[in-house]
Formats: C-alpha cells, sequence, structure tokens
C-alpha cells in the first residue's frame, strides 16, 4: 500500500484509500496522531530532521501524519504534486500571498469572490504594499486589460459565490501564462470531484475544506494544491513560520468526508438542478442561478469544464430585502446559517451575511442584489426541501 500509484486508480479509490500508511499496529482506519512533537533516536537525527537532510516529523504545527495523510489524498484526487492543509479556507489564500507576494507587486482578483476574500486583498494585503484590481469573472477582455507589468497572479471562484458564474479556466490559465502570472483557482464549490483546474492549466487551487470536502458541517480547515516547486520554496515556508496549522483532529474528520465526496457531490448535484427548475416556474422569482440550468449563460461552458453543476443554488426575488428575508424565515428544516456544503441545507441573505462588510458599490459591482436568497442544496429529499420553501407564499 505504501508504494502504490494512485494515478492507476479512479477518483473514487483515491478519496478512500490514498495516502494512508499503516503503522506497526496494521490498524485499517487511519489514526489520529494527537502529539504535538516526536522523539528522535539521538541528537544527531534531531538535527539532521530539523535540517531537512533527512525526513521525518518534527513538530506539529508543520509536520503530523494525520495531516500528511489528508494532504497526500486531496494532492491525488487535484492531480497535484503536493498539497499543504491550514486552519482554514481564508488561512490557505492568505498562505498564498504571504508565499507569493511582496510590497509592490499587483494581483488581479474576481469580482465573484467570497466577501471575505475581497476584504483580505483589499484590507490586509494592501497594507504591505500589494495593489488588487477586481474584475467581472466572465470578461476576459477585462482580465486582460487589467494585468500589468508587476502582476504576480490571477485569483478567482469558478463557480462564483454566489452567483455561480463560470469562468474559462483554460482561457484565464492561457492568459495568464503569456504575461508570466500565476493562475489561483478556488475549488471549494466543485471540488476533484466536479473539476480539476490544474488539468485545465490553473498553477494552484485553494480549498475551503469546511464545506463539501468534510461535507457535515464539523470542522473548519482549508488546503492548497500546487507544483512541488510552488509549495517548497513559497507556501511550506510561511506554513512552517506562521503556524496556521490544520489540527490533526480536523484532519482526520476530512479524510473521512473525502471518502464519501463523490457520492455526496452527485447527489448534491441532482438535487440542486431539480430545486433550480422549480424555483424557475415559481412567479415570484425574477431569476434563477445555477450552471445547470440552460437559461444561465455559462451553461455550455460548465458542461465542458466540471463533470456536475454543484450544490448551489441562489435565486432573486422580486420585491427585493423584504420578501428575501419573510422567505428565509418561514422556512422550518433548512438551516439559516451561511455556512454551505453541508448534507443539511442551508439558507442565506448574501447582502446581509457572507457580503455584508463589503461597501454597497462593491455589493451592486458584483451583483449582490437585496433580494438574492443562496441555498445550498443538502441531501434531504428534494420534495421536503420544496415544501419547506412553500411554507409561505413567498413565491408569488
Amino acid at each position: 500500500m505504501k508504494d502504490t500509484d494512485w494515478n492507476d486508480y479512479s477518483l473514487e479509490t483515491q478519496a478512500i484509500r490514498a495516502g494512508h500508511r499503516r503503522t506497526g499496529e496494521a490498524e485499517h482506519s487511519i489514526p489520529i496522531f494527537m502529539t504535538s512533537s516526536y522523539v528522535f533516536d539521538s541528537a544527531e537525527e534531531a538535527s539532521l530532521k530539523f535540517t531537512g537532510q533527512i525526513p521525518g516529523n518534527i513538530y506539529s504545527r508543520f509536520t503530523n501524519p494525520t495531516v500528511n495523510a489528508f494532504q497526500e489524498r486531496l494532492a491525488w484526487m487535484e492531480n497535484g504534486e503536493r498539497c499543504l492543509a491550514f486552519a482554514s479556507g481564508m488561512a490557505a489564500i492568505m498562505a498564498v500571498g504571504m508565499g507569493l507576494l511582496k510590497s509592490g507587486d499587483h494581483v488581479v482578483v474576481s469580482r465573484g469572490v467570497f466577501g471575505n476574500t475581497v476584504l483580505m486583498f483589499q484590507n490586509y494585503f494592501a497594507k504591505f504594499g500589494v495593489e488588487s484590481d477586481f474584475v467581472a469573472l466572465t470578461d476576459l477582455a477585462a482580465w486582460e486589460a487589467a494585468i500589468k507589468p508587476n502582476t504576480r497572479f490571477l485569483f478567482l471562484e469558478t463557480p462564483s459565490n454566489p452567483l455561480t458564474e463560470i469562468a474559462d479556466i483554460q482561457a484565464l490559465a492561457d492568459l495568464a501564462h503569456r504575461h508570466d502570472c500565476l493562475l489561483i483557482v478556488d475549488n471549494c464549490f466543485c471540488t476533484p470531484a466536479l473539476q480539476k483546474p490544474l488539468d485545465l492549466g490553473a498553477d494552484i487551487i485553494v480549498h475551503s475544506a469546511t464545506k463539501y470536502i468534510d461535507g457535515h458541517g464539523r470542522c473548519v480547515g482549508g488546503a492548497v494544491v500546487a507544483s512541488d516547486e510552488i509549495i517548497e520554496k513559497a507556501i511550506y515556508p510561511y506554513l512552517r513560520t506562521g503556524g496556521a496549522t490544520m489540527s490533526p483532529f480536523n484532519a482526520w474528520a476530512f479524510l473521512s468526508g473525502l471518502e464519501t465526496l463523490a457520492l455526496r457531490m452527485e447527489k448534491h448535484c441532482a438535487n440542486a438542478l431539480d430545486l433550480a427548475r422549480w424555483l424557475e416556474r415559481q412567479p415570484g422569482v425574477e431569476r434563477v442561478h445555477y450552471p445547470g440550468l440552460v437559461s444561465h449563460p455559462q451553461h455550455e461552458l460548465a458542461k465542458r469544464q466540471q463533470t456536475g453543476f454543484g450544490g448551489i443554488v441562489s435565486f432573486e426575488l422580486k420585491g427585493g430585502k423584504e420578501p428575501a428575508w419573510n422567505l428565509i424565515d418561514s422556512t422550518r428544516m433548512i438551516s439559516i446559517t451561511a455556512n454551505l456544503g453541508d448534507v443539511k441545507s442551508t439558507i442565506t441573505h448574501p447582502a446581509t451575511t457572507t457580503h455584508g462588510r463589503l461597501t454597497p458599490e462593491a455589493r451592486d459591482a458584483a451583483g449582490i442584489k437585496d433580494g438574492l436568497v443562496r441555498i445550498s442544496v443538502g441531501l434531504e429529499n428534494i420534495e421536503d426541501i420544496k415544501k419547506d420553501l412553500s411554507a409561505v407564499n413567498a413565491f408569488v
């Protein structure tokens, strides 16, 4: 098992088997190594490991067998050379920025990224002299126009949050590489079960493992997948020093989540498509955002780029905030929470939650309207989800 080439196996098998190196106890399930440090046989061995001359565990801030297993498994699933795990998805993005950027650098970011990601670039990287420009996700000409001689990378989410816009990853990768930039893709919504950005030309993938990778709303974590060179030279040194570390317990939970990821994503997609089609027929709904709908402007691109359309459905209610809040408050089964990717369906009002810290101008530029509602469609019976949304006459 230790020397298995998991490229010979499908994603479903990788998700269950890859990364586990059995100990002398011959365990069948991956153990949780709850230890802060490791013991060396001699002072010489300690010295050699600390200086990287021989491999081995040193300190669980940056080396832990359970975390290593999660990192290896996710790297296999994303067709990446190496993965590093972090305490959260935002910590993963911070690590990419801190590892790759310096004062005077410039980045181009999609307007459709998560609200806190916008704030990280605008409010925090800016403190260190990094300039950010934000462009429409689907406007290739705008991306190119925004690139400068000091642009270091392009950063995007696809599908976007919460409007589910789809970026052409291959086209943006080609554009980035023509200008000697990197392309970074947040693959949180699709996961490797539905989309593999590295295969389409991206250089780095970031994840919030909190979402679909866990799948059960239990733990917070993040990950970065890239080439061994990028990880070793830029990202790993920051993790070792900065300490935004994933805990062994959370890594163990995420390993468990990966085992059922493909099956869960299949059901999330089926339920979401059914719900999106139903929502399109409701008279009080002005617009439905879901890549699986023929009405979605990037439907054909999503069909080529993804193997499924995902579990996020957003829709705009006529009348703005009041009917949106009324609908959310009327639900009895769906959870009112801004988290997503759970087996349980969740509902939120992006303009006052996930994107509430943005300025009204920034929300307007990102297309976040007051009547917008986002549902992370779970694995409940789809008719029960529809019934819960029909508790009040919000759609009339």
